[in-house]
Order: structure tokens, then sequence, then C-alpha cells
């Protein structure tokens, strides 16, 4: 089942992007370094009309190192665009945003022209956490669950640095499916818009192909590579207690333990897709789509053909 959360408060920061953005010289994304496709936000690149964009790949401390890497590569390619990784926890690696978001727009500094930033991502992604660090004081409220940040905020960082907060943004169709599962597993997607066994599921197939010796040692099992699925989830139940009556293992139980796994980053450094898997995974959600509209716009013509062949009836002989 396809994930989709685009609730009435992200309409409203779509909207105040849009308007904020005549003023803007450069955008921040901040993105989660474990699922560096999967939170991008593709709305977000229509909504700032080609201003320059730092990608920021934030909890790389928690992220597989090497995929860091070639992420960071990825991003930098592309024209007008500049990546770094970051632990927004620690503030000297952090104050690199404002030098890195000056050499993008290097004409603005000073009083005459200060440095105007829009930081964007996708809910509880750290924006509020690095927002804090930046300022070294609580300007923006934290917390581990999607949506914390209600309304746009102004930071000044510097005399000549404004930094506009906004809050956590999805878009309104997630057409790659494996992005729903892999922001669902990351806490981005609120709860009631996904079923837990689902998303567990599909983290565990990514978790159990890419870093199987770490599902090992954390959960004291062998040979997970082999394991269906569902196998492995009511495994990782059986081992941490999850169990109801007659020795059944709750299924739910062990799907929140191994979400939770994921998220607190105990399992280890884990990245959950590569530039050219989301590339492919992309391509083929593209195919999906326009097959979509094809069927859409197939079925609206048949509908208009059939209204066509009606013929009106001829008036009966009056009485």
């Amino acid at each position: 089942m396809a994930i989709q959360w685009f609730p009435g408060h992200m309409h409203l920061t779509r909207k105040a992007i849009a308007e904020r953005i005549k003023d803007i010289d450069a955008v921040i994304e901040l993105l989660d370094a474990r699922l560096p496709g999967s939170s991008a936000n593709p709305l977000l690149a229509e909504l700032t009309g080609g201003r320059p964009s730092l990608k920021v790949l934030n909890k790389q401390d928690v992220a597989d190192p090497a995929l860091t890497a070639a992420w960071l590569a990825h991003y930098n390619s592309r024209p007008g665009t500049r990546a770094i990784g970051l632990d927004a926890s620690v503030a000297a690696p952090a104050r690199a945003l404002i030098d890195a978001c000056h050499a993008l727009a290097p004409n603005r500094g000073g009083m005459a022209k200060p440095m105007r930033v829009l930081i964007c991502g996708v809910p509880n992604v750290g924006k509020s956490t690095l927002i804090n660090t930046l300022t070294g004081r609580k300007a923006a409220k934290t917390g581990d669950e999607a949506g914390i940040t209600k309304a746009e905020q102004r930071i000044t960082l510097a005399d000549d640095f404004y930094l506009y907060d906004t809050p956590g943004m999805l878009w309104p169709r997630i057409t790659v499916a494996q992005s729903g599962y892999f922001l669902a597993a990351s806490g981005a997607v609120g709860r009631n818009a996904y079923d837990d066994e689902e998303v567990a599921l599909e983290l565990l197939a990514v978790l159990k192909r890419r870093y199987p010796a770490l599902l090992e040692a954390r959960f004291r099992l062998s040979g997970v590579a082999a394991m269906a699925d569902e196998d492995l989830l009511a495994e990782v139940g059986r081992q941490r207690g999850a169990l109801q009556g007659r020795g059944r293992v709750n299924l739910q139980k062990a799907a929140e333990i191994v979400m939770h796994e994921f998220r607190s980053a105990t399992l280890g450094r884990i990245t959950l897709e590569t530039p050219e898997e989301f590339a492919t995974w992309v391509v083929e959600a593209d195919q999906r789509e326009a097959e979509r509209a094809a069927k859409k716009d197939a079925r609206a013509r048949e509908r208009k053909g059939q209204r066509a062949d009606v013929t009106p009836r001829e008036p009966g002989p009056s009485s």
C-alpha cells in the first residue's frame, strides 16, 4: 500500500514557501543521510525556482560513511548545488553552513545586502536541532515525531545573515513506493498514515540484504540473509520478548522494536539507498505515473464518446 501524508499545515507551508522565495538568496535543504534521495522533496525544486541550493546530509554520524560519500559526490555534481555532511548536534561543522551559503551567493552579504536563506526539510529530519545548534540557544522546538514546527520563523545568525525556518513538508503524492516506506521508517510520516508491520518488513528486507551482520549482532540471530522477511520479523520479536498468548509473537510490537532500533541508530551506521538505486526507482515511478495518466485519459475519452453517442429522444405527439 502506497504511503501518503500531506496534512493541512503542509498546504500552508507550501503557500508560505512560494511567497517567501521571492526574497530568498539561497535554499538549504536538510536531508536524512540514511535516505538522501527519499528525503529530498521534489516539490521544493518547483517552489524555489532554481535558487542556489545547499544539500545538507544530516545525521551523517549514523549513516554508512561510504554511501554518504557517494551521495555527496552525486549532489555536488549538480549545477548550482553544493552538498555537505553534518551531524546537527556538533557546533563547529554547523557553522560551515554560513560559509557554504556565501559561496553559493557570493554577491550577498553586508548590511546593505544581507544574506537571506530559506531552510527546508521533511519532518523529523533534525532541522530544529540544527537551528538550535547554529544559534546556541533553543530557538526552535524539537521532538522525536513528525510535525513539531508549525509556522515559519526568522532567525538572525549574524547581522547580515537571516535564516527563515519552515515547518517540515512532504509532497502531495509520493510516487516512489520505497521512499514512502523509508520516510515512515525514519519518522517523517505521521503514525496514522502507515502500517507498522508493513514498514518494518520493507525495512528488514533492505537491512538483511545490505547489513545482515548488524542485524545478527544486534538481535542475536544467525543466517538472517536467508530468512523470509516475515520470519525475520517474528524472530526479532521472539528475541526481544514481544510475545502474547501461547507463545505467539506480537508482530505489532516486533515492528515497533525494529523501527525504534533504526531511528535510534542502535543497529549501527546504515544507509538505505544508493544514488543509482534511487535513480532507477524514480524512472520506474515515472513510467507507472505515465501509464496511470494514460489510462485516466483513455477512460475520460471513452466516457466523452459514450455521452456523444446518446441521441436525444424525439418529443412525442402533443396530447
